[in-house]
C-alpha cells in the first residue's frame, strides 16, 4: 500500500506529522510519497530533510498512490481534487486549520486516523460533483467542481443579469452580484454563506443560491441534479467571472454556459465513528450553550 501526502506550503503543516506518518510506515510495512514542494518547504523553512519519493503532478500521483492524506483544511482538499481527478483514489482529509467541513479528522487524532485507514475501518463517501460543459476551455480537463460553480460580477459596482434555466425551461433572471450553483457537499461552503439551505451529502440535489440580489423575493431553490442548468449572462461590463470552487477565469458576456452532473465521484475516507451529523455540530457549533 501506497500513502501520498499532499499539503500547501504553511506554517501549520509542520514537519511533525511526516514525521509520525513516516514511523507508522516503517512499522506497518508500507509506503510513503510526499508532494515534492512541500517537501522543499519542509527543508528550506524548518532545515528538514527526508529521504522520501515525491510526486509533483497528477498523472505520477494515480500511477503511485492507494490513498492521499490532505494535510490542511477545505481549500487543501479542494485542490488535491485536481490532482485525482477521476482516478477514484480516497482522500482523508486533515484539519490543521480552522473551519472545515471536508478535512474532518482533527489533527489531534493524526495518528488514530491512520492506524483506522491501514486497519480499513473505514467506509468511501462518494461525493457527487458539478461538471461545466467543455465548451467553455478555459478550465481545460478539470472542469468539475466538489462545492460549487459561481457566476460573479466582474466590476465593484454594477450588478449582471443571469438568465437561467433548467433543461431548456426557463427558470429566471438573476438580477443580482452572482449565482452560485452548489452541490450537497458544497450546501456547506459559499452557498451557506449566502443563506442557503445545509443538506445531506448524498441528496442528488443542486442549489441555487443568489448573491445580493435586488429582488428580496428571491430565495435559493433546491432542485434535483439529474438536470442540465443553463445560464446567459448580461450586464454593463463586457464580461464576468466563473468559478469552478477556488479556479476562477473571465468569461465575455453573452456566452451559453451549461452545467451537469459529472459522471464520476469523489472518494472521501469516512472513518469508523465519523458521521455528517457529527461534523455539523461541531463546526457549526450546535446544542451549546454559550450564555454562561
Amino acid at each position: 500500500m501506497t500513502i501520498a501526502i499532499y499539503a500547501r506550503n504553511t506554517k501549520d503543516n509542520f514537519p511533525d506529522y511526516l514525521e509520525r506518518l513516516l514511523k507508522i510506515a516503517s512499522a506497518e510495512n508500507f509506503s510513503v510519497i510526499v508532494y515534492e514542494p512541500y517537501l522543499e518547504y519542509l527543508s528550506s523553512e524548518f532545515h528538514k530533510t527526508f529521504n522520501t519519493p515525491v510526486f509533483s503532478s497528477s498523472e505520477q500521483l494515480i500511477a503511485k498512490a492507494d490513498f492521499v492524506i490532505s494535510l490542511g483544511g477545505d481549500g487543501t482538499m479542494l485542490e488535491t481534487l485536481e490532482l485525482v481527478r477521476k482516478s477514484g483514489i480516497p482522500v482523508l482529509g486533515v484539519n490543521t486549520g480552522r473551519l472545515g467541513f471536508l478535512a474532518t479528522v482533527y489533527k489531534e487524532d493524526f495518528e488514530k486516523a491512520i492506524t483506522l485507514l491501514i486497519q480499513e475501518k473505514y467506509t468511501l463517501d462518494k461525493r457527487e460533483l458539478i461538471e461545466l460543459d467543455k465548451s467553455i476551455a478555459c478550465f481545460n480537463d478539470v472542469n468539475y467542481a466538489l462545492n460549487e460553480f459561481t457566476i460573479h460580477k466582474k466590476e465593484s459596482s454594477a450588478m449582471i443579469n443571469i438568465d437561467t434555466y433548467v433543461d431548456g425551461v426557463f427558470l429566471n433572471s438573476y438580477f443580482a452580484d452572482g449565482l452560485i450553483i452548489s452541490t450537497p457537499t458544497g450546501s456547506t461552503a459559499y452557498s451557506l454563506s449566502c443563506g442557503g439551505p445545509i443538506i445531506m451529502p448524498d441528496s442528488d440535489n443542486f442549489i441555487l443560491t443568489p448573491i445580493a440580489p435586488h429582488n428580496l423575493n428571491v430565495r435559493p431553490i433546491v432542485i434535483s441534479n439529474n438536470k442540465i442548468l443553463s445560464f446567459n449572462v448580461s450586464g454593463r461590463s463586457d464580461e464576468y467571472n466563473v468559478s469552478l470552487d477556488s479556479r476562477s477565469h473571465t468569461i465575455k458576456n453573452n456566452t451559453t454556459l451549461k452545467i451537469k452532473l459529472a459522471d464520476f465521484k469523489f472518494n472521501m475516507v469516512c472513518l469508523e465513528g465519523q458521521h455528517f451529523f457529527e461534523t455539523l455540530r461541531n463546526k457549526l457549533l450546535w446544542g451549546l450553550d454559550k450564555r454562561h
